[in-house]
């Protein structure tokens, strides 16, 4: 016989809950293995590539470039430029940049997973870029636009497909159904004892001898 359900959509019949999107089985200990070897390749080659992107010499373009220590200052400079194709680039360029690194790092770190986390690593890692690029690097200069950007396109990354390959790789555990504790009983109130007949009869016999004793007492 089916078990019936109840108003809160618990059933009778010791059936457990159907589990929450979230918690779903994890991934066997070697296809997680697998899959974090190939994002930590992916994140080394893109390593690579960013290297070769932001750190090499530009000696041609030393004396057009300058240090940009306000936020938003070479956004207005990209907006009001007279080339929009140039300004896209710099713009989308920069985006771009960052996208792998919310595609990946959910991967390789559990523990990086989240709206915060994913791209404040991608700040503090674009940051250490820039201030080498400005100190080191002839022909770049820092810019806190650029480390905007490219959080921006972690972010971006993480919703579009990180998120989700975190939660493939790194799936929790379905956690168990907590089962509600069970309701405290009153305690029970005391009432008086009721005499029984026996009781009742005893005590009209003890009555009694006692005037009995005290009417012979007197006479005496």
């Amino acid at each position: 016989m089916a078990g019936t359900t109840s108003r809160s959509g618990s059933t009778t019949s010791g059936r457990r809950p159907p589990a929450s999107p979230h918690d779903r089985r994890p991934l066997p200990l070697p296809l997680r293995l697998l899959a974090m070897a190939l994002a930590f390749l992916a994140m080394v080659a893109f390593g690579a590539v960013l290297a070769g992107l932001t750190l090499q010499p530009s000696p041609a373009s030393e004396a057009l470039t300058h240090s940009n220590l306000t936020p938003g200052s070479s956004l207005e400079l990209y907006w009001h430029h007279p080339d929009p194709r140039d300004a896209l680039k710099q713009v989308g360029g920069n985006i771009l940049l960052g996208v792998p690194f919310g595609f990946l790092l959910p991967v390789l770190a559990p523990g990086a997973r989240g709206l915060l986390r994913v791209p404040a690593l991608t700040a503090v890692v674009m940051l250490l870029v820039e201030l080498v690029q400005g100190a080191l690097v002839t022909g770049r200069a820092f810019d806190i636009d650029d480390v905007i950007l490219n959080t921006t396109g972690a972010l971006l990354g993480y919703l579009l497909l990180g998120r989700r390959l975190g939660r493939a790789v790194h799936a929790r555990a379905p956690r168990e159904p907590r089962t509600a504790p069970a309701p405290r009983r009153a305690p029970a109130r005391k009432t008086p004892a009721r005499r029984t007949p026996r009781g009742a009869a005893w005590a009209q016999r003890l009555r009694v001898s006692r005037r009995r004793g005290s009417a012979s007492a007197a006479s005496k």
